[in-house]
């Protein structure tokens, strides 16, 4: 990309103010060989490039005075409500000095996943830019992370990812960190485990109802005659006659 800017001849506070005012963005530019230089760059034209993800990750061409000149953005202050560039400051690009640079990561292919096609998970892009360091010539404007290959219970590390020729990653305590996680949908486990469970079986069920039908049933007669017996009276005993009763 390329930007065009102007020189600056007043600095502070003030003249910083009456610069925006006219729809200008005092900016810096420092680094390498020569002293840092003050410039501006117009507001508007500024406003759109910020948008673009290159103008981020990218060596920008720089147009000052009639020369042009390679520098990278190192910083952007932003109001805190309004939609303005406080200030901004570039950097200064030598052909032969290795940069350390941030470069987003374009993932792709997921939804053609083993694990998001067939075992109902989804990707959960864990890290979305990498620090890299290499020379100007070889700097990416992004690195492509190829995920059709995920499935359910592994996640892809940074050692699966191939980077361009001339690039290393800039690790800081964990040599091997996790990109992308493979995690379940909610539910997706519960009606898994549903489909997988044995369903009864029949035979059984049909065995131990023909069982119960085969179980005789008590008598009614044997159930009457009981209560018969128990109501029935005793027979009564002969009275004694007393001594001297004719006969």
């Amino acid at each position: 990309m390329k930007i065009v800017a102007f020189e600056r001849a007043k600095q502070g506070t003030g003249a910083s103010r009456r610069l925006r005012i006219t729809g200008r963005t005092p900016a810096i530019v420092y680094g390498g060989t020569g002293e840092p230089q003050l410039i501006e760059l117009d507001h508007n034209a500024l406003w759109h490039a910020l948008k673009k993800e290159a103008f981020h990750s990218t060596i920008l061409d720089m147009e000052l005075n009639g020369n042009d000149s390679k520098v990278l953005l190192r910083n952007v202050q932003m109001h805190p409500f309004k939609q303005l560039v406080l200030h901004i400051d570039f950097q200064r690009v030598e052909a032969n000095t290795k940069l350390h640079m941030k470069v987003p990561l374009h993932y792709s292919g997921d939804e053609n996943s083993p694990a998001v096609k067939v075992e109902g998970c989804i990707a959960d892009h864990v890290v979305t830019e990498l620090e890299v360091k290499c020379l100007p010539a070889d700097l990416p404007e992004f690195i492509k992370v190829d995920l059709s290959g995920l499935k359910k219970g592994s996640p892809l590390h940074l050692a699966d990812v191939v980077l361009p020729s001339g690039v290393t990653v800039v690790t800081r305590g964990n040599k091997n960190p996790v990109l992308v996680a493979v995690m379940m949908i909610a539910g997706a486990e519960e009606t898994a485990e549903k489909t997988s469970a044995p369903a009864p079986d029949a035979t059984a069920g049909a065995t131990g109802a023909a069982a119960t039908a085969a179980t005789p049933a008590p008598a009614k007669a044997a159930g009457k005659a009981a209560p018969a017996a128990a109501k029935a009276p005793a027979a009564k005993a002969p009275a004694a006659k007393a001594p001297g009763a004719k006969k």
